[in-house]
């Protein structure tokens, strides 16, 4: 089941937990969009000479950590990859490019996969 139970989204579940598979939509407005919000007006505070932008900074990686994983795990499983898939990142430049793709551009698979339901609610194709 995805995050959205009872027509009430679930932060905690979306968050936090690694089951399950998220939609493109999802991930860039209610993860990414805000992450980067926050990441420019830390870097604003920073360059504006604030000092206390930098424990800010280290504050906010270390909340973010565990949900960043969540949901890029969760996008990973709409892809019908494992979570280690992330791991990819490490490659440098292109490892970062190729999971940019992967999860911010492509759809996940269609109907349900082996790793949870299709987010989007769609039917698979008839072949």
């Amino acid at each position: 089941m995805g995050p959205v139970m009872d027509n009430k989204f679930d932060w905690k579940r979306f968050l936090l937990s690694f089951d399950g598979r998220i939609g493109r939509r999802y991930y860039w407005v209610r993860f990414n969009l805000p992450y980067i919000a926050i990441v420019i007006f830390l870097g604003l505070l920073e360059s504006a000479g604030s000092e206390q932008a930098p424990l800010l900074s280290f504050i906010f990686i270390v909340a973010a950590s565990w949900p960043s994983l969540a949901v890029g795990v969760k996008r990973c499983h709409d892809r019908d990859r494992s979570g280690w898939f992330l791991l990819i990142s490490l490659i440098p430049v292109v490892g970062s490019i190729w999971l940019l793709v992967e999860l911010g551009f492509l759809r996940g698979t269609v109907g349900p996969n082996k790793l949870g339901p299709d987010p989007l609610n769609a039917i698979a194709p008839v072949a």
